[in-house]
């Protein structure tokens, strides 16, 4: 996501210099109330990016997923090391409804690509809903203890993915739960995040036109598809 003033280590962007202190870091993540290290995201959620993203979890187009870990693949710093990688996990009884997990395809994929461990290491221990219309406090209060840690990850350096990052509470809590369970550090790698900035356009345009493009056909599928059902 570009943007002329952003937090160093969540990477949230904001429209001037004054929510960050000298050393470029938020008020939350000076506090440590994040849970994460560090947070990446290839783009903004709006625009041509939001719309594939619709059609990749609500249209079942399945096939997109590898065109989205290659574009996170590119989000992320090539110098950054990890010993697993990591989806937030989906609920049973949303899992049954959408009838797949797409964090864990984009961390799956994104874990061959850069050649690490792919580990369910985290699972969602209670129902939490939908959080579409709580604000960032009733979020953080929705999500707290509804994940647990399967497995170890003492001294372990986790790459987390998820497909959008909203407010980080959700992907907050996840990291609050593994860094308690030992884990050394918890980086954030998400598709696309939830500018709560003034709508701008996005530099990324042209590239994610490109890469609507070239899904024309799958799209067309699922269109068709969807067009039956209704």
């Amino acid at each position: 996501m570009d943007a002329p003033f952003y937090c160093a280590s969540c990477r949230t962007p904001f429209a001037n210099e004054f929510p960050l202190g000298p050393d470029g870091i938020c008020a939350l993540c000076r506090q440590g109330a994040r849970g994460y290290d560090f947070a990446y995201s290839y783009g903004s959620y709006d625009g041509a990016l939001k719309d594939l993203i619709h059609l990749y979890k609500y249209g079942r187009v399945q096939g997109l997923a590898m065109n989205f870990a290659g574009l996170m693949y590119d989000a992320l710093p090539a110098d950054q090391t990890f010993d697993a990688v990591v989806a937030v996990p989906m609920h049973w009884r949303r899992l049954w409804q959408r009838g797949f997990n797409q964090a864990a395809q984009l961390a799956k994929k994104l874990a061959a690509r850069r050649h690490l461990r792919y580990a369910r290491l985290l699972t969602r221990a209670r129902w939490t809903g939908s959080q579409t219309s709580l604000s960032n406090k009733e979020r953080r209060a929705n999500t707290s203890g509804a994940f647990r840690v399967r497995g170890n990850v003492k001294g372990l350096r986790i790459l987390l993915v998820d497909d959008v990052m909203t407010t980080g509470a959700t992907a907050g809590a996840c990291a609050n739960v593994l860094k308690r369970a030992g884990a050394k550090s918890v980086t954030l790698l998400t598709l696309a995040r939830v500018d709560r900035r003034l709508a701008a356009p996005s530099a990324r345009t042209s590239k994610i036109r490109s890469f609507v493009d070239g899904s024309h056909d799958e799209i067309a599928k699922a269109s068709t598809g969807i067009e039956r059902e209704l």
